[in-house]
């Protein structure tokens, strides 16, 4: 039997960050992964999506460059290489997981972990096992596409994010059933190559945990590039015909049918909880998703989980920090607890998106007197100078005091910009903050400013 002082189950964005960081504080380390190390995350999912989104946007970039000066006739596009190129960049990203699990000293154990004990763990691969032992247990077995009734993914004619990243060809149609972040992502990638794109939503709006405001700017630009959108609708059905799919829908007013080559779930995800042994050593579940306290420690008192597999949100960089934080943990370091009202959301589509904080109407939900501020980037020189001048900074104060309570961005880099509001509402920054600090011109990051200022009726430039 191997002995470790560590063993973590799951080699994702939380997994391996864990590892490493517990390997730094001088402990003995082993990582079990079953498949390749990073994960869905880096090898099926934030990564290689992101590359395919970038191909997206160059293949826009390059559409309306006579609006630049340039010049560029017979523009084709290659959907093979733009999937290869998603591949090798991912592919590039594991060898560098491995790579630093080596630098590290970590022991990697290629298979599927099972616990056995509050203590013990087998490894099972091509027919043999192994026993290893650990003082502290990490579970980071991460998340799985949600299943639905009589929508299961075949791989021909339903897929999932993971087949949908690694299509042969461009489908002429593809409807997308479910418009969270990667429904909306995945809407705008098949878009911009010049597939017909049809987005189902259930709820009343498009990413329906944003604030309104996003929402409805997002649908705006869908169906100006042509992305059909429909809301409060529900799949009654699927048929699966000879070389298509049809869709039928209900609504509060109609019934009607779809028909397309493909159709993407994109209905969320549920915890890989399934068959690791949890009920076997009583490890408390929840929703399915396994119960953990604000340590990330589960009713086990060694055993720790991370990740997607306790639930939401579903964000690599949430496991990422809820690793590094275990692993301090365990080695009785001082730690900061996450602090999960102040994780971004980011949304990669075009325009990008990133929040973070309340939303407006949960803010006046909760019975808050708020401050709004809106800053639009038609009006900001940098976006008039790169090209792109669709949407807005959206920032929520708490009246009271002045505090940043919430922040919104759609438009041309907001997944980056949304950082600097992190930063700011996790030091309790006010609105003068914001206002006062001087920031570089020309940047997008001004319409943070001119945001905070606006939300006291003194913008600038509005």
């Amino acid at each position: 039997m191997l002995d470790f002082d560590l063993a973590v189950l799951g080699g994702g964005p939380g997994g391996y960050v864990a590892a490493i960081r517990a390997a730094q504080l001088g402990n003995k380390v082993c990582i079990i992964e079953k498949e390749k190390l990073g994960g869905v995350c880096l090898n099926w999912g934030c990564i290689p999506t992101k590359a395919l989104l970038k191909n997206a946007e160059v293949y826009q970039t390059v559409k309306k460059a006579d609006m630049f000066g340039i010049k560029i006739k017979n523009i084709s596009l290659d959907f093979k290489k733009n999937v290869d190129r998603s591949r090798v960049v991912a592919k590039q990203l594991s060898k560098g997981i491995e790579f630093l699990m080596k630098k590290n000293g970590i022991t990697h154990l290629t298979g599927f972990g099972k616990l056995e004990s509050e203590n013990n763990i087998s490894v099972f691969k091509d027919g043999r096992q192994k026993h290893i032992s650990a003082k502290n247990i990490i579970l980071a077995t991460g998340a799985k596409p949600r299943a639905v009734e009589n929508m299961e993914i075949d791989g021909k004619y339903i897929i999932g994010s993971r087949e949908a990243l690694s299509l042969a060809e461009l489908p002429k149609k593809i409807i997308i059933i479910g418009s969270g972040a990667i429904g909306c992502e995945f809407a705008f990638y098949f878009n911009s190559f010049g597939a017909d794109v049809e987005l189902i939503e259930m709820q009343e709006r498009i990413l329906p945990m944003e604030d309104a405001d996003i929402s409805d700017a997002l649908k705006e630009n869908f169906l100006a590039a042509g992305i059909k959108v429909h809301n409060n609708s529900n799949v009654r059905s699927v048929e699966k015909l000879k070389n298509s799919i049809r869709i039928n829908i209900e609504t509060e007013k109609e019934q009607f049918s779809m028909n397309g080559k493909l159709a993407l779930l994109a209905v969320g995800v549920v915890g890989n909880i399934d068959n690791i042994g949890l009920n076997g050593i009583g490890v408390k579940t929840e929703n399915g998703s396994i119960s953990i306290d604000s340590k990330c420690q589960t009713n086990i008192p060694n055993i720790f989980a991370i990740g997607d597999v306790t639930g939401p949100p579903w964000l690599a960089h949430k496991s990422s920090a809820q690793g590094h934080m275990v692993a301090d943990f365990i080695n009785g370091r001082n730690i900061h607890e996450i602090d999960h009202f102040n994780i971004p959301n980011c949304t990669y589509c075009q325009p990008q998106i990133g929040s973070l904080g309340h939303t407006e109407s949960r803010a006046l939900e909760l019975g808050y007197n708020i401050k709004v501020g809106k800053f639009y980037f038609r009006a900001c020189g940098k976006a008039m100078a790169v090209g792109n001048t669709f949407g807005f900074v959206k920032l929520i104060f708490d009246a009271k005091y002045g505090e940043l309570i919430g922040a919104h961005i759609i438009g041309e880099g907001a997944t980056e910009m949304i950082a600097e509001l992190n930063i700011a509402k996790a030091l309790e920054s006010t609105w003068e903050d914001l206002a006062m600090t001087v920031h570089a011109h020309p940047t997008l990051s001004e319409a943070v400013m001119e945001a905070a200022l606006d939300a006291y009726g003194v913008a600038i430039h509005h």
